[in-house]
């Protein structure tokens, strides 16, 4: 029997404590996979575009990338275009999650490549409950592509 390790949720959040309240509420739901914080822009697509190069850094891509928009320096919405350009990233799917609820960000996200948009609610009882959801569609229903 082959032992084949759960692929890492990449987490972009700038936010310590959005960060730790996703944690807690990936913890709640029983979230099996390794879960990678990075703390801006520049870190994740140092991760994405150089995995398997990079000293401490996982072998392998994400499952899934839980991204904010609205961090300073290179954003989200710069992160999605490299990964949605680049052969070998666009597959991996894409949660935005943002505070911002506005349309414009949301159909710019879309536009880019984005496979989903959450906003994220202030009630913490309500990102339980988006967290849930997200990990049993995301992680335990859809069938994702074999990453290499």
């Amino acid at each position: 029997m082959t032992y084949t390790p759960l692929k890492p949720v990449l987490v972009v959040e700038d936010s310590a404590e959005d960060y730790t309240a996703l944690g807690r509420a990936f913890r709640k739901h029983a979230l099996q996979n390794p879960v990678l914080r990075c703390e801006d822009g520049d870190q994740a697509l140092d991760y994405l575009l150089g995995y398997g190069k990079a000293v401490g850094w996982p072998q392998v891509l994400p499952s899934i990338v839980l991204l904010d928009l609205n961090m300073p320096g290179t954003d989200g919405r710069a992160v999605l275009e490299v990964l949605k350009n680049d052969p070998r990233l666009s597959y991996i799917p894409v949660i935005v999650f943002s505070t911002s609820s506005s349309a414009t960000d949301i159909d710019a996200c879309y536009q880019l490549g984005a496979n989903s948009y959450l906003a994220k609610p202030i009630d913490y009882a309500a990102l339980e409950e988006k967290i849930r959801v997200t990990i049993q569609y995301w992680l335990e229903t859809a069938e994702l592509p074999r990453l290499l």
